[in-house]
């Protein structure tokens, strides 16, 4: 049988990506090329000549048992991508990076970055090179963000200058690949492979493993795509590479997907069904970062706080949820597993000197374990994220949040009762389908009433695929809209800057990052509540040597008594480097 024939009636049974079908019909033409031609000798015989050649193949191929030991070792053990045989058609040479650089620019989230760590993860194990410079990359991977139109616009204007690039490029260099990750190549697959030829590959948050392959896949001259969802990935297995040495601070993702089905969000149709990491997993990966130094871990997932880990079987019971009061969910009640008030408590008793947070979460899985633990624990921080999205109850029903503006704003108070001094961040939507100028000055008062430290607020943009797009109109004007949305960001700067102005005179403690961006006289560093403080570098007494004078550091804490604030910063001066220990006794 001619090569080509037999990869055709292979493709008949095995659902390959377009792109792998692709790479081995160039490789069964390339076989079929180099055979050595022999006379003709009649249909006949080459048909038995065929059979006898098949035979022999079968004979030494690989048997059911063969089949049956490799289901059951991939229960037994995670995947890697050390662990996994090559695709029939690539060899083991061909997915190995071969010392090329690759560029990785990230957008969006924070699980975005925790993803470009994940994916450099892989590709560094199958061989490749990191590169800061965009010039001598042979690969550029960028991580994509498709929460609104405007971040899908930057890539597109991204591609467009990376045309040039990938055009201008020396013949004498290997050809420059471009991959688009993440959440736009999820949700735009082929009219990215379509709209832009320049694109060489892309892959879907569940599919950075497949990296090497795609990229294997690309050097033929193909576009590869992988772009499946998963029910199960979480990359439990896989250590991210942090991207910066200096950082003092880490994301750790816990969980991924979401569940929730709120009408305006993508995030359920770009990043799948929610499912959490093992325990045990998180555990290890934060001890890691421990041992490195780190100060800091922010817990990550699109609905952080609704963690459950399944995977101990002792601990499947049959114990409900327990909801934050006033609020419900979008689907049918969980039960059992470990949630995230254990995960908290574990990861908090790993490094007393480490802070701890945790981002983004919803607020109805705010029970008050989770709440008291925050409150008792001096290295998990005072501060909680509670996206609100609007003030309005029946902006809220519309989109489909489970909980109504007075169940929230009862959630507000009794966090505030239970953490004293909590430091409160939220979002906003302005111009959601069918709301009015009521319902948007409702979103103003309620602004005006809980005075957040922080804020995040956007116009709204509708996402094909979500109950929005399918069932409601997008009928507010967007002048309108950016109007809304200039009206709600002067309000919360009013309303963050009284709240900031209460910590002038106090004494907080201040995690260093660096030098100020824009002073090199100067430190940049967080508090507790996440809020930048800055302050000026000179020197200061240590706490746990006071005979010494030192200079604060990355990664130090220091006493900071705050002298002014802004609607987004602090500055005072620093009076000590200390601990965060040695902080807690002289509060």
């Amino acid at each position: 049988m001619h090569p080509l024939k037999c990869v055709f009636q292979v493709q008949r049974t095995v659902r390959w990506p377009l792109a792998s079908v692709s790479w081995l019909l160039l490789k069964a033409s390339r076989a079929h090329s180099n055979h050595p031609s022999t006379s003709y000798s009649g249909p006949e015989r080459q048909k038995n000549g065929d059979q006898k050649d098949f035979s022999a193949r079968l004979a030494t191929g690989p048997t059911f048992q063969h089949f049956l030991r490799n289901a059951s070792a991939s229960q037994e053990k995670p995947s890697s991508p050390e662990m996994q045989d090559p695709p029939p058609y690539l060899t083991v040479e061909e997915l190995l990076g071969r010392q090329r650089k690759v560029y990785l620019e990230t957008y969006g989230c924070q699980m975005n970055v925790n993803d470009t760590e994940i994916a450099w993860s892989i590709l560094q194990k199958s061989g490749y090179l990191r590169t800061s410079n965009l010039q001598e990359a042979d690969v550029v991977l960028l991580v994509t963000c498709s929460i609104r139109e405007k971040a899908e616009q930057t890539i597109w204007n991204r591609l467009h200058q990376l045309r040039a690039l990938k055009t201008k490029r020396s013949r004498s260099r290997v050809p420059l690949r471009v991959g688009i990750l993440g959440c736009m190549a999820e949700r735009l697959k082929e009219e990215i492979l379509h709209r832009e030829k320049i694109v060489d590959l892309l892959a879907g948050p569940d599919a950075y493993r497949d990296l090497p392959r795609l990229l294997a896949v690309a050097e033929s001259g193909q576009q590869a795509a992988n772009v499946l969802l998963s029910l199960d990935e979480t990359y439990a297995d896989v250590m991210p590479v942090q991207t910066s040495p200096s950082a003092t601070s880490a994301f750790v993702s816990i969980m991924r997907g979401c569940d929730n089905m709120c009408s305006y969000c993508i995030v359920p149709f770009t990043r799948g069904r929610e499912r959490s990491r093992p325990v045990a997993s998180i555990l290890e990966e934060v001890r890691k970062l421990s041992e490195q130094g780190l100060k800091e871990v922010t817990l990550l997932g699109q609905n952080v706080n609704s963690f459950r880990d399944n995977s101990e079987v002792q601990f499947n019971n049959t114990t409900s949820t327990n909801l934050s009061q006033g609020f419900s969910a979008n689907y049918k009640s969980k039960q059992g597993g470990l949630r995230f008030s254990y995960l908290l408590d574990q990861v908090s008793r790993i490094d007393p000197e480490m802070r701890i947070r945790f981002t983004s979460p919803h607020p109805k899985d705010f029970p008050d374990e989770v709440l008291q633990l925050i409150r008792e624990r001096d290295n998990i921080c005072k501060q909680i994220h509670l996206p609100a999205q609007s003030g309005s109850s029946r902006v809220l029903a519309a989109m489909r949040r489970g909980y109504s503006r007075e169940a929230y704003v009862e959630l507000v108070h009794h966090i505030r009762e239970i953490i004293p001094g909590v430091s409160l961040s939220s979002d906003f939507i302005a111009g959601f389908c069918g709301e009015t100028e009521e319902d948007h000055l409702q979103t103003v008062s309620l602004l005006q009433d809980v005075q957040y430290n922080m804020g995040f607020l956007f116009a709204y943009s509708m996402r094909q695929k979500t109950r929005a797009y399918h069932r409601l109109k997008d009928d507010v004007p967007e002048e309108v809209k950016l109007r809304r949305l200039e009206e709600l960001i002067n309000v919360f700067r009013e309303e963050a800057l009284k709240a900031n102005k209460t910590s002038v005179g106090c004494t907080q403690l201040v995690l260093v990052e660096g030098l100020s961006k824009r002073s090199s006289t100067e430190l940049c560093g967080r508090n507790d509540g996440n809020l930048k403080v800055i302050f000026p570098d000179v020197e200061m007494e240590d706490v746990t040597n006071p005979e010494l004078t030192v200079r604060a550091q990355p990664g130090d804490y220091v006493m900071v008594k705050i002298t002014s604030a802004s609607s987004q910063t602090l500055r005072g001066h620093g009076l000590c480097r200390t601990t965060l220990k040695g902080f807690s006794t002289y509060c």
